[in-house]
């Protein structure tokens, strides 16, 4: 980082508002402290992710045992194991109750609804089927946020060679399961976008965090319309900065705009998952190495590189105001169930 980017890292709290503490571990904790962030770690419903409940528990006794639990927040989730059954909607929403009571601060839909989960007739459940819809308006009634992954990246229905990003093309080449190219007779891209749209027009009282920008990545233009189309949305950045830093080769400005125009609807994550493969200083160095490198990109001007994007780009070189808002503001408004230290 320049040296007035590396002032303001060090000024400004911070969240990082998407990773996954999947193990009873403080390795990024620790760092987080260090750099002036605050986490929010996702429970998911991730095949090689612990269950669930397990993934809760780890962050509950985590906060058990360290100086300060408010470093360490959690989105809660539920099961769709049992989908179809009798009372499976009643036991979701039981989940939910219980992951609330426990701290949790929003409820994490992910993408196996419309990409592994299936009906009696064998074909694809979308987000927007009947049977969530007692989950909706329950989180709609008791003012708790939604944070959905549903889709994926433009990217995934290209072949690998046609991916912008590098990232892409690494995610994709290890688990083909979810490369949509890949697969026949599977929803589009399209159908999963409009599947997520419908939610929000059938439920325009609950509150909704688009995840990885929504899965409108690869165009701020698509992004910024679809938050004007849904006043009671705001997107998070987990591993789409990249997509950003693409655009800014050749439309440097455009991705500045967006980001001054919709400054109060932009959260920072990082989506770094803590599973305990990695020692506990390689993954220290590896989120810090994200954090600082993707905060320089919207602090500093400087022409700049990234692992994942083939060409350099230049900088956003925001005003420390919006940095505020988007690094920490705009976490505390739209997760206001938030547990704050600063």
């Amino acid at each position: 980082m320049t040296s007035l980017s590396e002032d303001l890292y060090n000024e400004i709290p911070k969240f990082d508002a998407h990773i996954h503490q999947n193990v009873k571990r403080t390795a990024i904790l620790d760092i987080a402290e260090k750099d002036g962030f605050q986490l929010v770690s996702i429970n998911t419903e991730v095949p090689d992710f612990p269950g669930i409940t397990e993934q809760r528990d780890v962050i509950c006794e985590l906060n058990e045992n360290i100086d300060d639990p408010e470093t360490l927040n959690f989105i809660t989730t539920f099961n769709t194991k049992n989908w179809g059954k009798s009372d499976w909607q009643d036991d979701a929403i039981e989940q939910i109750k219980k992951g609330l009571e426990k701290g949790g601060i929003a409820v994490k839909i992910w993408k196996n609804i419309g990409m592994e989960l299936k009906d009696e007739d064998g074909d694809y459940l979308m987000s927007d089927h009947p049977s969530f819809d007692p989950i909706y308006e329950f989180l709609a009634d008791e003012g708790v946020p939604l944070a959905a992954h549903q889709g994926e990246p433009k990217n995934c229905w290209l072949p690998l060679d046609k991916m912008t990003v590098e990232s892409d093309r690494d995610y994709f080449s290890k688990h083909p399961e979810y490369h949509m190219f890949q697969h026949d007779n599977v929803p589009s891209y399209h159908e999963h976008l409009v599947a997520r749209d419908n939610i929000l027009n059938k439920h325009p009282k609950l509150n909704f965090i688009g995840l990885h920008l929504a899965s409108h990545e690869w165009s701020v233009e698509k992004v910024a319309n679809w938050l004007n189309n849904f006043p009671n949305t705001a997107v998070d950045l987990a591993e789409r900065v990249c997509h950003l830093q693409y655009q800014a080769i050749n439309n440097h400005n455009k991705v500045k705009e967006f980001v001054e125009a919709y400054q109060d609807r932009i959260i920072y994550g990082s989506d770094q998952i803590d599973d305990g493969k990695m020692k506990a200083e390689e993954i220290q160095k590896l989120i810090r190495s994200k954090w600082t490198s993707e905060f320089n990109f919207f602090a500093s001007g400087d022409v700049q590189s990234a692992w994942n994007v083939a060409q350099p780009f230049k900088g956003l070189g925001l005003s420390k105001d919006i940095l505020k808002k988007v690094f920490y503001k705009n976490a505390l408004k739209y997760y206001p169930r938030i547990q704050n230290s600063n």
